[in-house]
């Protein structure tokens, strides 16, 4: 797999609907794909039915062709009162493409790219001293 940059052509951060990453979950479970939620159940244990950001981090390639994209998701999770998750699941090329774009301006593109850096290092509430 190879990370995929900010300058890269597939490179691109989308919003999604719960229902969206529902369909995208049984897909992934169809493709028998490991980097998903267990099941539709677990996803939905987890995950509040919300809108969720999506940005493809590495590109798994055969032949010179995509097979599936590893996709970072940031979502509100289920049950907290404003707690944020991140997890990856893997994405059919076609799937992403399909997804509407949120970061074709290039200040938007970077500002959200960092978002995501900085929620996969992990986010603590820091008190002011």
């Amino acid at each position: 797999m190879s990370l995929i940059r900010l300058t890269d052509p597939d490179f691109r951060v989308c919003e999604i609907s719960f229902d969206t990453l529902l369909v995208i979950q049984t897909e992934a479970e169809a493709r028998g794909w490991a980097t998903r939620w267990s099941s539709a159940g677990a996803l939905r244990s987890q995950v509040r039915e919300d809108v969720v950001v999506v940005r493809p981090l590495m590109r798994e390639e055969r032949g010179g062709v995509v097979q599936a994209y590893r996709c970072l998701l940031l979502f509100a999770v289920a049950g907290g009162q404003n707690a944020g998750g991140v997890a990856t699941i893997d994405i059919a090329p076609e799937r992403l493409e399909s997804l509407e774009r949120i970061d074709r301006d290039p200040v938007v593109r970077r500002a959200l790219a960092r978002m995501f850096s900085l929620a996969s290092g992990g986010i603590s509430m820091i008190s002011k001293a």
